[in-house]
């Protein structure tokens, strides 16, 4: 059953990929796996970390590369929050974030499909970012003192 779910992953990263112009590749497969595997929304610097358990010998220029491409192909989008480095979410359907403000860690939180924000006239929205600051749970009850999530 893993196999098959492995496949899938594989098949539709292949497909996108090549849709956009781009070349399957053990790197690509990796990094792609790194963001689905912890949907934590890491940046690039820790998809490096993570990446470089299984090939030990990528670089930190293959990452930014392979994370281009999945975000160009519509794997992955780019989540910046005020000045800190940009994370990565794999999650495509339309979803704000909730960043922590102690402990810095960023979650995925539902919205309605319509955002209710009169537009003037002449503008239409083809898509909306909705970055919402406070602190998660652990931290609000105090279970989380040392500020990580």
């Amino acid at each position: 059953m893993r196999g098959t779910v492995l496949n899938d992953l594989d098949n539709r990263l292949n497909e996108r990929l090549a849709t956009r112009g781009f070349r399957f590749t053990p790197q690509r497969e990796q990094v792609y796996a790194v963001l689905l595997r912890k949907r934590d929304h890491p940046t690039a610097e820790e998809v490096f970390i993570r990446a470089k358990r299984e090939i030990p010998d990528i670089s930190m220029a293959t990452i930014y590369n392979c994370l281009d491409a999945l975000v160009e192909c519509g794997l992955a989008r780019q989540v910046t929050l005020e000045r800190g480095a940009t994370r990565f979410c794999p999650n495509m359907r339309e979803h704000g974030h909730f960043y922590c403000d102690q402990c810095q860690s960023v979650f995925d939180i539902g919205l309605p499909a319509e955002p209710g924000i009169a537009l003037p006239k002449g503008f239409r929205a083809e898509r909306y970012d909705v970055a919402i600051h406070g602190r998660c749970p652990a931290c609000s009850n105090g279970k989380n003192p040392a500020g990580k999530g």
